[in-house]
């Protein structure tokens, strides 16, 4: 029996409001944690059925979201690594590097944690986990970073210190560019104060020139 063809105008379809309804849930959930899916669907200008064929319920859709955020920073940590760089500086790029995707999916995370669960959330952000890790151990080597902790204790430490720092942007008691958080990274990682703000100052400069020249 011969199988019907699917026409690849109807998969660049589906493709296209898949990805428009990531969007909109990821900007809709930030407004109003408890939006529906149905809201979430006119919002993203396509029908309830349309929504529910690509996400049956709220945990697919958060479970998307997750995997979509796992996937960007498999992208950043991917990019990051330079064994060339002092591990100090290396840090602090890496948080500069995530933060706006922390940023982006920070409300995320908490809803994920409700909805799915800590181990899924703990399985999102692993890439970025075990890229910190691995600058740690090599700032521990080079006598930068303290080593009273293993590295990979060190990290999940320093990614609890992200999260609640994103935490307290979502309640708006705080607010944030990545800097503050990366100086805070540093001087948890061991640097100075006064050190570990210029590093700061001077990759973030660096990477607004590279993202300037890039455009």
């Amino acid at each position: 029996m011969t199988k019907p063809v699917v026409r690849e105008p109807l998969r660049r379809n589906s493709r296209s409001n898949r990805a428009r309804i990531l969007a909109t849930a990821r900007q809709e959930l930030g407004r109003n944690p408890d939006v529906t899916l149905e809201e979430i669907a006119r919002a993203a200008g396509v029908v309830r059925r349309t929504l529910f064929g690509h996400f049956p319920g709220r945990a697919a859709l958060l479970e998307a979201l997750a995997e979509e955020a796992s996937e960007t920073l498999r992208g950043i940590a991917a990019g990051v690594p330079d064994a060339e760089e002092a591990p100090e500086r290396a840090l602090a790029r890496f948080v500069l590097s995530i933060w706006p995707v922390g940023d982006r999916y920070r409300l995320l995370l908490s809803l994920a944690r409700q909805d799915l669960g800590t181990q899924r959330v703990s399985e999102t952000l692993a890439p970025a986990r075990d890229e910190a890790t691995a600058i740690l151990e090599r700032g521990q080597r080079a006598g930068v970073f303290h080593d009273h902790l293993p590295a990979a204790v060190l990290s999940a430490a320093l990614e609890a210190v992200t999260l609640s720092l994103l935490e307290s942007v979502n309640t708006g008691a705080w607010e944030d560019d990545g800097t503050r958080t990366a100086v805070a990274t540093l001087v948890a990682a061991g640097v100075s104060d006064e050190a570990a703000t210029s590093i700061v100052r001077d990759v973030a400069s660096e990477m607004r020139d590279g993202d300037a020249s890039d455009s």
